[in-house]
């Protein structure tokens, strides 16, 4: 299973559920579903299917982040295995983003 987008009844929250491998193969998939959510003002990046992670998905939570403005932005991560986790805060990401 892919790539999946949930977006909440009131229209301010998305849910994003990631695949097996967030890397550039879903770098368009990823930038939709936040351009065509504009509306939504919190994100939440469920990671409980990736098993991997690279550079690329790094960037795109980063771009997420810009669009949604910067330290005004709403992202919570969650579902993350130990070694995404320690990617994440490697990277600290932990200080930019709610990480579960």
């Amino acid at each position: 299973m892919g790539f999946q987008t949930r977006l909440s009844q009131d229209g301010r929250e998305v849910t994003l559920e990631m695949p097996e491998r967030f890397d550039f193969s879903v770098h368009t998939e990823f930038r939709k579903a936040y351009e065509n959510n504009n509306s939504a003002r919190k994100y939440i990046i469920n990671l409980g299917r990736t098993r991997y992670m690279d550079s690329s998905g790094l960037g795109m939570l980063l771009q997420l982040r810009e669009y949604l403005g910067g330290d005004t932005s709403s992202i919570r991560i969650k579902n993350g295995d130990e070694n995404i986790k320690e990617i994440l805060a490697i990277a600290n990401f932990d200080k930019m983003m709610q990480i579960d």
